[in-house]
């Protein structure tokens, strides 16, 4: 995909290989006493871009995890982090551990180790090296890392910038959980605000009656389909688990079918749908939009041609494989990438970063002052209200929206849907503006590649 974008761009061809290459793996490998015995664990650091720094990436905790995977993800997120112009370079972490194995202590001496191996080399740091959540992770891990740093670097002011993703309490964000599938919802929202991409696509009208089939219904799949459902009144037609599928073209209860998976683990037994064990036949049903929000490489060789939707956006890293990719473009399928789709993470990551360095929280200085001005003008209105009489009446909720200033979760949802807007328009502009582009993912490579670039120029290379 790299490849495909900078055959049509004008690079110097050191400067092409230099952009593609990961810089530094570091890989490690550390005991830990578990259960009256050692335990070793194999863990990795990538570090792709350092053309911005600090370089910016989750720490994924899974089974599968090796150094190619890693490396690839690293490079997705200089590309991510470029478009969406997040002031960081790429990076990625992964431990080679299933943590459905280990009980939360157990998780915790693990998780600390590895913290440990890391920031002891500056792969943890708040000014070179700063994780956040991925597969795997959540809250509870960022908040002990962050701890494992603090107690390595106690005279560090910014200690708390070392890592995103923390919960609230230990120096997060509010807004942070949602962030990627709120992304992911802003994101289809832009797409529907411009008819020639619609016209694309085959599709009409706004998101409201859309039907939508979600592929894993972890903390993006849940968010993006939650908020699609009760915001935007689109219709969840299906939903895709690991051990199997939901179906109903009525449409599905997100938040009961949610509930349900948490407390039962799964989506088997769960009423009023049908229930398919063989999960992958659901992503091939009659749908307007699909979201693969779970593992990579589910749209395949083996499935691409079945694959009945017009619209895919890819909440999850890379699960439309580059020769799937091919046979949906031939079919005029239109698919709004992963670097973009899923940028809401590291958007409101860089927000929680700015946050912990400004050790001030967002809205506590001008909330109030803006609710005093506000006021200013309600009180206005409220004698105009008087003054006209039965002609013309203040409408109570209006004075309840506008009286109210912006607190932190709104000024990070009205942050997070400012970058979604500008990143889809500046990849738009490159899909409609040149001939040899076709789909929205060259153009997004496109315009990651030539920021990346561009910052390397400007050091001298």
């Amino acid at each position: 995909m790299y490849n495909r974008a900078v055959a049509l761009m004008d690079l110097p061809p050191g400067l092409e290989e230099k952009i593609r290459v990961c810089n530094a793996t570091y890989m490690v490998r550390f005991g830990v006493r578990l259960r009256g015995q050692i335990q070793t664990f194999t863990g990795y650091r990538s570090v792709h871009s350092e053309h911005m720094e600090p370089v910016k990436g989750g720490i994924r905790f899974a089974s599968a995890v090796d150094q190619d995977e890693v490396e690839a993800l690293a490079a997705l997120m200089t590309y991510k982090c470029a478009l969406v112009e997040a002031p960081f370079g790429g990076s990625k972490g992964g431990l080679c551990l299933d943590p459905r194995q280990y009980d939360q202590h157990e998780l915790e001496q693990i998780t600390r180790r590895f913290a440990y191996e890391l920031a002891k080399r500056d792969l943890i740091n708040p000014s070179q090296n700063v994780p956040a959540p991925d597969m795997g992770t959540g809250e509870r891990e960022m908040a002990w890392i962050a701890d494992q740093y603090a107690r390595m670097n106690t005279t560090d002011i910014n200690a708390r910038a070392c890592v995103t993703g923390k919960p609230l309490n230990a120096g997060g964000i509010a807004g942070r959980v949602e962030a990627t599938g709120r992304g992911v919802q802003y994101a289809l929202r832009e797409f529907f605000r411009h008819e020639e991409d619609k016209a694309a696509a085959g599709l009409t009208g706004s998101l409201e009656g859309k039907r939508v089939i979600v592929q894993g219904l972890g903390n993006v799949g849940y968010h993006a389909a939650k908020f699609l459902q009760e915001e935007d009144g689109s219709i969840i037609t299906g939903i895709i688990e690991h051990d199997g599928a939901l179906f109903s073209s009525e449409g599905l209860d997100v938040e009961k079918v949610r509930e349900w998976i948490v407390k039962h683990g799964g989506v088997t037994g769960f009423p009023s749908a049908n229930h398919t064990a063989d999960g992958g036949t659901v992503l091939e049903e009659d749908c307007d939009i699909l979201i693969p929000a779970a593992l990579e490489g589910v749209i395949n060789l083996s499935n691409a041609d079945r694959i009945k939707t017009k619209l895919i956006i890819e909440a999850a890293n890379g699960p439309v494989t580059a020769g799937a990719d091919e046979i949906l473009r031939d079919k005029g399928v239109v698919i709004i990438p992963d670097m973009y789709a899923n940028a809401g993470g590291v958007t409101v990551s860089y927000f929680e970063w700015v946050k912990n360095l400004s050790h001030i929280r967002f809205g506590r200085m001008q909330r109030r002052q803006e609710e005093a001005r506000h006021q200013l003008v309600i009180d206005e209105l409220e004698r105009l209200d008087e003054a006209m009489g039965e002609a013309w009446t203040l409408n109570p909720k209006f004075k309840e929206k506008y009286l109210q200033g912006a607190d932190e979760l709104e000024l990070v949802r009205s942050g997070l849907d400012d970058t979604m807007r500008i990143a889809y328009q500046s990849m738009r502009e490159v899909w409609h503006s040149r001939d040899d582009v076709s789909d929205l993912r060259t153009a997004a490579y496109i315009v990651a590649i030539e920021k990346v670039a561009k910052s390397y120029q400007a050091k001298g290379l």
